[in-house]
């Protein structure tokens, strides 16, 4: 019955999502490009290619992002097979082109309903589908074993709300989880949890996101635009979201370090205009990345002398460009990781670590629970309880050097403590794809 219900939901969704895709052009014009592909309309490849697609879905950027080692990894592994990665927003597809280029294909997942998905297989004929992290959707499920091709759940993880919110729906939850063909878990809570709601032959391999490795180019350019700030204390608050950059703002006045530079990064591209704005209601100084600084230059080049410097009287500066956060860590002094001081889940605080930097985050952290509290016991990283909190403890970790050192040292190794997952989670596909 709930099988039924949803699937007729979805002939009055459809519309309006389309709706929905035009209304948000108007801030990110991706939406309204590629809409066929959303109903299952795509070129696919030609039907005398006969060699195995592995296809991997990754939502958006953050998902995209983490995906990289693993579709890497895919590449080296299988230079026999083609490989297929789908998106849902225009952000995680751009991500997806920068990262992988030609090297694989790309489109939109289509929207959940039967014919779709159907033209999708029939279109793309994968040997192999994996999802990233929480992308569980039934009807891809259903059709995905009714064409006979195996869906892996991959870098899974299950908070404890989304599991109380997917366990109310009793059986047919354990008919959609038990959907699929392998589960691949980041830690023994998320296997519990995922198994407790039907998932079958459940693994847990750790978290992908600690294999994302910074290039070297990102961490030189991050240092040679440190250099031109100058000496000044910086912080970076990375991946805000809408209505944490006010409270962000308020620790920055609230900060005893009144020479301090934020690093200002929303997470999501459309709102650089309007997080601008509301800098400039604060009354204060306002310099963007897109207006500012430049590529790294090559060791035999001139350094970052000749880069203007950043003026004095800037006190905030808008990180308003795509596929630079390492470059932003690597500015730092440390860094506050954003979608926790409001109910939002949190973000992911391992790329900051992998680069070596102090890590604050806040309360709201329930979709990175896991690598939060690990990194918290492992001295990496310092939960803070709200904006004023975070205005206490930056000030102290600016006025102590050597406490930001040690936090800065314990936060490389347990970076790289946790490394491994793409290898072995590359080594469950092999062998599925050869069973």
């Amino acid at each position: 019955m709930l099988r039924a219900l949803y699937r007729a939901l979805w002939w009055i969704v459809a519309p309006l999502a389309v709706l929905r895709l035009f209304i948000r052009s108007r801030r990110e014009r991706g939406y309204r490009e590629h809409i066929g592909e959303r109903f299952g309309h795509t070129a696919g490849r030609p039907r005398d290619d006969l060699a195995p697609l592995i296809w991997v879905h990754a939502v958006s950027v953050g998902e995209t992002r983490a995906a990289e080692p693993l579709v890497e990894a895919l590449l080296r592994a299988r230079p026999d097979a083609r490989l297929l990665v789908t998106h849902m927003t225009p952000s995680g597809r751009a991500t997806g082109e920068r990262l992988f280029g030609s090297r694989v294909a790309r489109c939109y997942l289509p929207y959940d309903m039967p014919h779709t998905v159907r033209r999708f297989l029939r279109a793309w004929r994968p040997t192999l589908g994996i999802v990233m992290e929480t992308e569980v959707w039934p009807t891809l499920l259903d059709e995905c074993r009714r064409a006979d091709v195996p869906l892996v759940l991959a870098n899974a993880r299950m908070s404890a709300r989304s599991y109380r919110r997917a366990a109310r729906f009793g059986g047919a939850t354990r008919e959609v989880f038990g959907g699929f063909s392998r589960v691949l878990a980041q830690s023994p809570a998320d296997a519990q949890r995922l198994t407790a709601l039907g998932a079958r032959h459940v693994a847990v391999l750790g978290n992908l996101k600690f294999d994302m490795a910074t290039p070297p180019d990102l961490v030189a350019r991050g240092r040679a635009w440190r250099a031109a700030i100058g000496t000044r204390p910086v912080w970076v608050a990375a991946s805000t979201r809408e209505g944490e950059e006010g409270l962000i703002l308020d620790a920055l006045a609230a900060q005893a370090t009144k020479d301090a530079l934020l690093i200002l990064v929303p997470r999501h591209p459309q709102r650089f205009d309007e997080v601008a704005a509301l800098v400039e209601r604060r009354g204060v100084r306002l310099a963007r990345r897109s207006q500012w600084g430049g590529e790294a230059k090559p060791a035999a080049a001139p350094g970052p002398a000749d880069m203007a410097p950043l003026p004095a009287d800037v006190t905030v500066l808008l990180g308003d460009s795509m596929g630079e956060l390492g470059a932003y860590y690597a500015a730092a002094d440390v860094a506050f990781i954003g979608g926790s001081l409001l109910p939002l889940g949190g973000q992911n605080l391992i790329e900051a670590c992998a680069v070596g930097v102090p890590v604050l985050i806040g309360p709201h952290v329930f979709n990175f629970a896991q690598a939060t509290a690990d990194a918290v016991a492992a001295g990496a990283a310092q939960q803070v309880s709200d904006s004023a909190d975070l205005a206490r403890v930056l000030d102290e970790l600016f006025s102590d050097r050597g406490r930001r050192i040690t936090m800065g040292a314990a936060a490389s190794a347990f970076a790289a403590r946790h490394r491994g997952t793409t290898e072995r989670t590359v080594e469950v596909l092999r062998a599925l794809m050869e069973a």
